[in-house]
């Protein structure tokens, strides 16, 4: 069940009506409960299985680590169990397929695996509390209901913010429910998410499509269009996704992490992965970057773990070269960029910031090409259109550039209008005032927009592949 969908605001009108009208905080956890077990039932009803069965390994695997804290044969069950499930959704199809190729079978009669949708994410929320709970770093749950919730809560559960335990299983101790100004605030951020997903980056994607599809037969003025222009799409269409996350949940009376601040004003590598999918960079440092050892144990071992992580965070999202280039790039980039500015420590400067961000946003867009290609040879292809500059058909995309206008207004904006008492930068999202004339007449506006110029094809989240 899609964001954007009839049946989701059917679905959300009802559950937050029972959040509402609901007497006791129990009733309104096991209606939300029920809710998100729909949600996710509604592209196949046999994953819901699935994901109660890793719910409870963690939950049961929680309950064993009160009684025997520290026990490391629970916490080997309590991870291997969630990483072997994932693997064998997840990868056993390539592995099959290179070993097809390998040994000239044919792919055809090999076993296919449909991959459930979300599976990367509600998996590491699971694991996140199998971890902490060994770490003595969250307080075991007892309530099994609420332990649920927690792994199945429908705003996020296909695409993130990653949560953790630790920061949404107090809140279900609390005495939540929607309020006015919730209602109102949430419906801001979510009618925001769905102008960036809904109206630009679907109204993108046939054009990126088309041109990724078969890059020799365009120019390359039009490739390198086509790359920016995913660079938007990819942008809008997952950070819509969590605005629109956590507006539901704003609504229903909970709170999600951020999961997007801005990452193409990034002035470096370092800097852009503590702004774009903020959930995951920090499930990655706090679970595998720093248990490998940080940057606690020299240099050399500084650049290794680096390496790993983002090697094993470019196989989170597919088996496949591409992944492996993507976060391969993103890990050199990174143990450069710890390497210069060891030497050559920041000073600031207005040219050099903006010469900073430029090359940043450059290089973060050169490395969307192998994420967002099919296969290597495409990959290759246009890349060579790219560096070799080339005659074809000529497709100045008329939503490319209208997005790429909107992302430059909406970052001026915050620019001028959102910084902290530091004088940072934070976030993409207007909020309308309803309570006054024009922040009501904005806010009417911006549903305008939405309604008349949304995309009407079928053109599902991009990080629901994951």
């Amino acid at each position: 069940m899609s964001f954007v969908s009839v049946a989701f605001f059917v679905l959300f009108a009802l559950t937050l009506t029972t959040q509402w009208l609901l007497p006791s905080r129990r009733l309104r956890q096991l209606a939300l409960l029920a809710a998100s077990y729909v949600f996710y039932g509604w592209w196949d009803w046999r994953f819901c299985f699935l994901m109660l069965f890793l719910t409870a390994v963690a939950f049961f695997t929680g309950l064993r680590l009160e009684k025997k804290p520290g026990s490391r044969p629970a916490l080997a069950l309590g991870v291997t169990v969630p990483l072997a499930v994932l693997f064998f959704f997840k990868y056993m199809g390539f592995f099959v397929d290179s070993f097809c190729a390998l040994f000239g079978l044919n792919p055809a009669g090999a076993l296919r695996i449909l991959l459930p949708v979300g599976i990367s994410f509600y998996t590491f929320q699971s694991l996140s509390y199998t971890i902490d709970a060994y770490r003595g770093k969250v307080a075991i749950s007892h309530d099994f209901c609420k332990f649920a919730l927690y792994i199945a809560f429908f705003p996020q559960l296909v695409a993130g913010p990653i949560v953790k335990a630790a920061d949404f299983l107090p809140q279900l101790e609390e005495d939540r429910r929607p309020t006015g100004a919730g209602v109102a605030q949430g419906m801001n951020l979510f009618l925001w998410g769905m102008l960036k997903k809904a109206v630009f980056a679907d109204q993108i994607s046939p054009f990126v499509d088309s041109v990724f599809a078969t890059p020799a037969a365009f120019s390359s003025g039009t490739v390198a269009l086509a790359v920016l222009a995913y660079a938007i799409q990819i942008y809008f269409d997952f950070s819509g996704y969590s605005d629109m996350a956590i507006g539901c949940a704003i609504c229903l009376g909970y709170d999600l992490m951020k999961n997007f601040d801005l990452p193409y004003l990034s002035r470096n590598v370092s800097e852009f992965w503590k702004r774009w999918h903020i959930s995951l960079s920090t499930w990655l440092m706090e679970y595998l970057y720093i248990p490998l050892g940080g940057n606690r144990k020299g240099r050399a071992r500084t650049y290794l773990n680096l390496m790993i992580t983002m090697l094993l965070g470019g196989l989170w999202h597919g088996a496949g070269i591409n992944f492996i280039l993507w976060g391969g790039f993103h890990g050199l980039a990174l143990c450069a960029h710890k390497a210069w500015a060891r030497k050559f420590p920041a000073k600031p400067c207005f040219f050099r910031t903006a010469a900073a961000t430029l090359c940043t946003f450059v290089f973060v867009c050169l490395c969307w090409i192998p994420f967002r290609a099919q296969t290597f040879s495409q990959t290759r292809a246009v890349l060579q259109k790219l560096f070799c500059w080339s005659g074809g058909v000529v497709f100045p995309h008329t939503w490319s550039i209208a997005a790429i206008v909107l992302l430059v207004l909406a970052t001026l904006y915050c620019v001028f209008r959102n910084r902290d008492a530091q004088g940072r930068v934070h976030g993409d999202a207007p909020v309308f005032r309803l309570g006054s004339f024009w922040g009501t007449f904005a806010f009417a506006l911006l549903a305008g927009f939405v309604l008349v110029l949304m995309y009407t094809g079928d053109n599902p989240f991009i990080y629901f592949q994951f």
